[in-house]
C-alpha cells in the first residue's frame, strides 16, 4: 500500500479547550462569571492513532486540533508492523488506521472492535465502491482479492466473524483507496507501454524493479505473470500453493537473469529509485510519481490494459477504548469523512471515500483535474503548495471512473499466507 508521506508530531496548541467540555461558567467564590467561558481545568482529548501514514500529516492533525480540540498523537508503522502491535499489543493505541486486506488478520484476534454505521454521520453517502463494488454510475468493478465490500460487516458488536450481508456493525469505516500501476520513465523508454507484461521485458534487464511486501508484491506478479500467457489466475488474491510456486519461480528465473536492479521497500526508496534513473519501470504508488514529477523529472503513472490493482484503508478502534474516548474517536471518524481531510487527500492523488463532502472543499479546477480527467486549468498545487503539474496537463490514467473502473484485483492476503511469505523470502534470497 501506499506510504504517501511521512509526518511529524508536533502541535501547536490553539484550539485546546475547543470542544473540550462546552463552555462552561464556574462559580468562583460568592459570584458566578459570564461571558466567556472560563475553565480552570479540562481533560485533553487525546486519540493515540497506530497507522502507516497514508492519511497521517501535520496539517490534518492541526486541522483536526482546531476543529474539534482532539489532539492525535501518531504512531507510524510499516503495513506487517501495524499488523502484528494490533495482535499483541491491542491496548497500545485507540484508533487504528489499516487496510482492508489487513482484516483476515486482525477480525479473528477479537483485539478491534466495530463501529456502528448509525453513528457515522456520512456513512449512507460513502462511494459504492466500498459498499457494494460498483463504480456510483453502477458499473462493477473487479473483486479479485480482498475487495472491501468482502469484508465490510461484522455479525455483531464484537463478532470475530464477517457478515456476508450489510450489518449495523462496520469493522472499517472507509477512507482512502486508490488504484495502482507501474511507474514508467517515458524520457528514457521512449516508446508506448501499455501492459504489466513490460515489467519482465528484457529490454529492461537492471533497469525493472518490484516491491518488497510479499502479500503485494505477489499481487503484482500476478499481473504480470498473467499479461505474458504463462498463467490464468481463478483469483489472483488467493492463490494455491502450485500458483504460488509457478509465480515465484517465473520471477526468479527473472531475478537469476538480472532483469531487477532492486526490491523497494518505501516510498522514499521508489521515488530515489526512478528520480535516479537506476529504473525505468517498476511498483509505483500515485503520490511517489507526483513526487518524481515535482523535482522536474519525467515519470508516468502508467495505464495498463489489463487494469490495476487496488488497494483500501479505514479507521476502527481497539477494543478497550470505551465511554469518552470512544465518543472522540466517533467525533474523529466523522471530522476525517466531512470534506476538509478528504481534499487535502485527493489532492496527493488518493481518493476519499465520501466523493461529496471532498468535492465540497475543492476548488472546481481542482476537482476537475483530479476526479474529472479533465486538463487543468490552471497550475495543480500539493496540499503544501508547491508546484505539481501545469495549466493543460492531464492526470495520468484520466477520471475517477476510468481509473477505479479498471480495477482487475485488490491487496490481499491469501489462504496460503504464510507458504507464501515463505515463497517470496526465499526469491528475495535467491
Amino acid at each position: 500500500m501506499t506510504d504517501a508521506s511521512k509526518t511529524k508530531k508536533g502541535l501547536n496548541r490553539r484550539g485546546l479547550l475547543k470542544g473540550a467540555a462546552g463552555s462552561l461558567g464556574l462559580a468562583a467564590g460568592s459570584g458566578v462569571i459570564t461571558g466567556f467561558p472560563y475553565v480552570i481545568s479540562a481533560e485533553p482529548k487525546v486519540l493515540r492513532y497506530l497507522g502507516t501514514a497514508v492519511n497521517e500529516g501535520d496539517d490534518i492533525a492541526k486541522k483536526c486540533f482546531a476543529d474539534t480540540g482532539i489532539k492525535l498523537e501518531y504512531i507510524t508503522a510499516t503495513t506487517d508492523d501495524v499488523t502484528k502491535r494490533v495482535v499483541t499489543q491491542p491496548n497500545s493505541f485507540d484508533v487504528l488506521d489499516t487496510e482492508y486486506f489487513s482484516l483476515k488478520k486482525l477480525v479473528p484476534s477479537g483485539n478491534i472492535q466495530g463501529l456502528s454505521a448509525k453513528k457515522i454521520k456520512e456513512f449512507n453517502n460513502i462511494t459504492p465502491v466500498f459498499t457494494k463494488g460498483q463504480l456510483p454510475n453502477g458499473k462493477k468493478i473487479g473483486d479479485q482479492g480482498t475487495a472491501p465490500w468482502k469484508v465490510l460487516y461484522l455479525e455483531g458488536a464484537g463478532s470475530k466473524v464477517f457478515s456476508k450481508t450489510a450489518t449495523d456493525f462496520v469493522t472499517l469505516i472507509p477512507t482512502v483507496y486508490n488504484a495502482d500501476t507501474l511507474g514508467i520513465r517515458p524520457d528514457l523508454i521512449k516508446r508506448p507501454i501499455n501492459s504489466w507484461a513490460e515489467l519482465l521485458n528484457p529490454e529492461f534487464k537492471g533497469k525493472a524493479s518490484i516491491l518488497n511486501i510479499p502479500s503485494i508484491g505477489i499481487m503484482d506478479a500476478a499481473m504480470v505473470v498473467e499479461a505474458t500467457g504463462q498463467h490464468k489466475y481463478a483469483d489472483k488474491g488467493n492463490m494455491t500453493k502450485a500458483e504460488i510456486d509457478l509465480t515465484m519461480k517465473i520471477l526468479t528465473e527473472a531475478k537469476k537473469a538480472g532483469q531487477f536492479r532492486a526490491f523497494w521497500k518505501d516510498f522514499n526508496e521508489s521515488v530515489n529509485l526512478m528520480a535516479s534513473g537506476e529504473t525505468v519501470i517498476q511498483s509505483m504508488w500515485s503520490p511517489a510519481v507526483t513526487k518524481v514529477r515535482s523535482q522536474g523529472i519525467a515519470c508516468t503513472f502508467q495505464p495498463l490494459k489489463e487494469g490495476y490493482r487496488s488497494w483500501a484503508s479505514g479507521f476502527c478502534v481497539s477494543k478497550g477504548v470505551t465511554g469518552q474516548k470512544l465518543d472522540w474517536a466517533y467525533e474523529f471518524v466523522n471530522w476525517f469523512l466531512s470534506g476538509w481531510a478528504g481534499a487535502y487527500l485527493n489532492r496527493q492523488g488518493y481518493y476519499s471515500a465520501v466523493l461529496s463532502t471532498a468535492k465540497a472543499n475543492m476548488a472546481a479546477d481542482e476537482w476537475a483535474y483530479w476526479m474529472e480527467g479533465k486538463p487543468a486549468i490552471k497550475d495543480i498545487k500539493a496540499p503544501d503548495g508547491s508546484l505539481l503539474e501545469k495549466a493543460g496537463a492531464v492526470r495520468d490514467g484520466g477520471s475517477y471512473d476510468d481509473r477505479m473502473g479498471n480495477v482487475a484485483c485488490w491487496n490481499a492476503v491469501m489462504d496460503e499466507n504464510d507458504y507464501m511469505v515463505r515463497k517470496w523470502n526465499e526469491f528475495i534470497a535467491a
